[in-house]
């Protein structure tokens, strides 16, 4: 059986998404759900699959070799970030080579980068006047939204779309792409 654990700040939407897919699955499991924040909906959600979650702060992951001793000790395959805010430490990108993937809320390499996140994208979209948006699930290297890429999907806009509603069409790709390409990356790795 693989073992995925997903890193996730905020209301974990999509890592609930992902865990539901998951559970489906018998040769793959969610088994554990890392945060850098104590309120994050992610938690309660992860309860709902009876999966542990660690929350950790900020010197943790920069200073200490913690959090990939945790990933060792519990022998895990994979990491999926959904939601994740935090650029990821080189020594856990080297842990994880090809074995690390996020989503970001738009077409990369557009509208990617430090700071280019939630709102902030689908404004930036809006302000630009984009007929398209979309997905991008890439690998994680050791710059913010610049790993390859493995998959993207996108939705037209229209003029009408606000950034709410752009990222409202976001979202959907997301919940509907982001488990299914997860299970298929991992279904590939080697026994």
């Amino acid at each position: 059986m693989k073992r995925i654990a997903l890193f996730a700040s905020g209301s974990g939407s999509n890592a609930e998404k992902i865990c539901a897919h998951i559970a489906k699955n018998p040769e793959m499991e969610i088994t554990l759900v890392l945060t850098n924040n104590p309120e994050a909906g992610v938690i309660k959600r992860a309860r709902k699959f009876g999966i542990p979650t660690i929350v950790f702060d900020k010197k943790s992951f920069y200073e200490t070799q913690k959090i990939q001793q945790i990933l060792k000790n519990e022998a895990i395959d994979f990491v999926v970030l959904a939601g994740f805010m935090m650029l990821i430490p080189e020594s856990l990108v080297k842990q994880f080579p090809k074995r690390m993937v996020n989503i970001h809320p738009a077409l990369l390499p557009k509208y990617g980068g430090k700071g280019m996140y939630g709102h902030f994208v689908h404004e930036a979209v809006k302000a630009a006047a984009e007929k398209e948006s979309g997905i991008t699930i890439h690998y994680v290297n050791e710059q913010y939204d610049e790993g390859d890429i493995v998959f993207q999907a996108k939705c037209s806009l229209s003029e009408k779309d606000d950034a709410i509603g752009i990222a409202q069409k976001v979202l959907e790709l997301e919940h509907q792409h982001y488990p299914v390409v997860l299970q298929e990356l991992v279904s590939q790795l080697p026994d």
